[in-house]
């Protein structure tokens, strides 16, 4: 029976013309932070807190970035909508995501704006297609 599973898998990949190795299935890196800002913050200042985004947007490693603020989605027990901002990234490598991390406007925008948030959370991970 193993056999004949390994025979449907090679045929159907074989269909599709090339068989892909595991490491190279890794197409994305998505960087995910989650930004809670502090208490006392003006409405404006939150607002303005999203230049922050604005200037990592001119790292040359990044792929493409998104940010915003919690959408309002039917509360349940899985959904977290605490933080103020979630900042999401994409990167070609491990390199790419690197060379952002010391980058100095990276590294400028973080000492500039950490002033304002209490907590961040990070999350990295490939993502295949």
């Amino acid at each position: 029976m193993e056999r004949r599973n390994f025979i449907k898998h090679a045929v159907g990949t074989a269909v599709i013309g090339i068989v892909i190795p595991q490491s190279s299935k890794r197409d994305v890196l998505a960087h995910h932070v989650l930004f809670w800002l502090k208490e006392n913050l003006s409405d404006q200042e939150i607002t303005d807190f999203a230049l922050f985004f604005e200037d990592l947007k001119k790292v040359p490693s990044v792929k493409s970035l998104h940010y915003g603020r919690p959408a309002p989605t039917n509360p349940r027990d899985v959904v977290d909508n605490s933080f103020t901002y979630s900042l999401l990234v994409y990167f070609d490598s491990l390199d790419a995501i690197n060379e952002y991390e010391t980058h100095p406007i990276h590294l400028d925008a973080v000492d500039r704006y950490s002033k304002f948030w209490d907590k961040v959370v990070v999350h990295d991970a490939f993502l295949s297609s």
